[in-house]
Parts: C-alpha cells; structure tokens; sequence
C-alpha cells in the first residue's frame, strides 16, 4: 500500500483530531506503523470503538479519487510528516493532519499575510483589498485569503495584479471551486501560487468547514489584515485565532455609520493595529521581510495615498462637489443642500464621476467616494 494510502486513512479516521492524534503521531511518526499496531491490538487506549474500528479495518476503497488526484501534475499531498508542511501552520493548536494542494507547494512557506474580510463589502472596501494586496505582493509578501466573495476575491485579485504570489484557503474538497463564480480566479491562483485544502476530494461546501478553514488562513501567515467586516463576520473569526496563535493583527478603519467597520473598529480596540498605509503592515513585521522592498517605493509613490489624492486633477466643480460628499454614504439630496448646486446638475456630475471611478453608487440611492490609490 502507498505510503499516501495510509496518511488519507488517517485523516478519515473518526475522532482523531487535536491532542489525540497528536499523541498517537509521536508515538507512531509513519501512519502505516499506526495501522499496523491497530491490528495487532498494540494502541494506548482512550480511543473510542469507532476509532479503533476504522484503524483495523479501513475503506481502502474511499481513497481511490484522491489517489487518482495526486497522480496528475501540480497536484500534491503535504502531510506534517513531509518536510515542505509549512512551519509556522504546524505551530498552531490544532495543524491540519495534511494539505491537498495544486500549483506551486513551495509558497506555503513563504512570508504571507491573510486578508479577509466582507462577503459584500463596499465599492471602497474592495478597493483598498485589491490596491493593498498589490502592493504588498509585489513588495515580497504572498497573499493569502479565503477565495471567497467580497474582500477575499479583491486580495487574490490584487496580489495577481501586483505580480506576486497567492494563496487560496478553501473549505472544500479541491474537485470543486466555491463560489463557482471564482472557478477563473481559482485557476489563476493555482498558476500563480497553490490553493489548499485539509478535506478529501468530493467534500461539498459546509457551513461548518469554514472556520476551520480559517485556523489554516491565519496558521500560514505572518498576521492577518481585516479590511471591512461586520461584528458577526466570519474574518473575525480569522483575526482572533491569528491573535491565539501569537500572529500580528491588522484592520482598517472605517465610518462610524458604516457598518462593514464596526467589526475592524472592535479589533482596534482589542489591540489590532489601525492600518492606513501599506507601510504601517510592513513595518510590523519580521525585518528580514520589511527590508525586501521598501512598501513606499512602489511605481514612484506611497501604495496607500488618503483618499481622493488623484481627484486634484478634476475641475473646480467637481472636485468642489467630492469635498461636499465628504467620505461617508450619502445621498444626493444632502450633496445638493452642502454643494448648492441644483439636483439635476448634482446628478449628472455623480454619473460622470461614477464613470471615471471617483464615486460608486449603493444600496438606497446612496454615493461613495471611492480610493484612487491604496
């Protein structure tokens, strides 16, 4: 039987997760011993019947796709037992028994930071995902994010746009792309970076998978950056257990009226730090990191600019209509009584805006102003 065989049999063993199977790897460091001890009734006990049940007797047959999987190119087993399992996610409480991944394995272990964040974020919260993922990739990080709508498809966007690499954490098996919408985006990744999973081949998408999948997000990385989230997120979940596992804690803040921000503003408060910049990520981690590339030195400017930095160029009027907006959502009756311009010129100056990407429009009939540069 392949060495793989015996490692997939593991992970499908009922009941062997956490300090259990951690206590039965160091006493059997090769699964094949583990199986072998099982039938000659050589285990320690505390195992429960079904348990002992699976390791004597397996469903070799269960494992037939996966092992069809791994024999295609680009695609790989990680166990903790091979030595490219990431160090810092075998740190955490409770490590992943292995990894399937396709593409690259070598970009587990490098430096990266997580982004997460809203499923449905503002126009202005995909902006800075994708604008800060760009420019942290191409300062030397890998991106690693949840592939998920929202900020996590802006971050695996972003990191591809700045010519870095990325990696997508997903809580399925890796025959299937959730959401099917990011079957494109997923294909990317995995030819510029890996994409991984812990669940076998044919696993569907459950609501419980994905905080579990977000212990690996935060586990590979450095820290976590939470860009929008409401309190009840799911990217909450992920910057906490960053903080369990000793990792940096990033968020970004936002309106008081937003409520996409009160989760990042609850972090702030929990001692995350309050990012602007690019910059303010980069010099909080290990220096070997900071020194790659200075974050400020990209394309000749600071990657994160305040918001509105490129709106000089527009004309008096317009840019006297952006100041009115001010940069929470508003409406336009409120812009026409600030700017004292009528409602029909208002309206036709908020779609040209809209059209070159200086405002966007949401839910309500309400506007933003939107970042031209992060």
């Amino acid at each position: 039987m392949d060495n793989a065989a015996y490692w997939l049999a593991l992970q499908r063993a009922p009941g062997l997760r956490g300090r259990v199977l951690a206590r039965l790897l160091e006493a059997f460091p090769e699964p094949r011993e583990l199986f072998e001890a099982a039938r000659g009734g050589a285990l320690p006990g505390g195992l429960d019947a079904a348990t002992l049940a699976h390791l004597r007797s397996p469903d070799w047959s269960a494992l037939e796709p996966d092992l069809e999987w791994l024999s295609c190119d680009g695609h790989h087993l990680i166990t903790q037992g091979d030595p490219r399992y990431p160090p810092l996610l075998k740190e955490i409480g409770d490590p992943p028994l292995l990894l399937f991944a396709s593409g690259d394995p070598r970009v587990l272990c490098s430096p990266q930071l997580a982004i997460v964040g809203s499923r449905h974020p503002t126009p202005g919260g995909v902006e800075t995902a994708y604008r800060l993922a760009e420019h942290l990739a191409a300062s030397g990080l890998t991106i690693t994010s949840g592939l998920a709508l929202g900020i996590d498809g802006a971050s695996h966007r972003g990191a591809l746009a700045g010519g870095g690499t990325t990696v997508g954490v997903v809580g399925t098996g890796l025959d299937r792309v959730y959401p099917a919408r990011h079957r494109d985006l997923a294909h990317e990744v995995v030819e510029n970076g890996t994409m991984v999973a812990e669940y076998p081949l044919g696993t569907p998408p459950r609501a419980g998978h994905f905080p579990r999948r977000n212990r690996i997000i935060a586990g590979l990385s450095l820290g976590t950056l939470v860009v929008e989230a409401a309190r009840n997120s799911g990217a909450l979940i992920t910057a906490r257990l960053a903080a369990e596992q000793g990792r940096e804690v990033f968020a970004i803040p936002g309106s008081i009226h937003n409520p996409l921000a009160r989760g990042c503003h609850a972090l702030i408060r929990e001692g995350a730090k309050l990012v602007e910049t690019a910059q303010d990520i980069m010099e909080e981690l290990p220096g070997s990191i900071a020194a790659a590339r200075p974050a400020g030195d990209l394309d000749g400017h600071r990657p994160t600019q305040a918001p509105g930095a490129t709106d000089q160029a527009l004309d008096a009027d317009y840019q006297r209509l952006l100041d009115a907006m001010g940069f929470d959502p508003i409406s336009v009756d409120i812009v026409v009584e600030r700017s004292g311009l009528t409602a029909e010129v208002v309206s036709s100056m908020l779609l040209i805006l809209e059209l070159r990407g200086h405002v966007a429009t949401l839910a309500g009939g309400l506007y933003t102003r939107v970042s031209r540069g992060v």
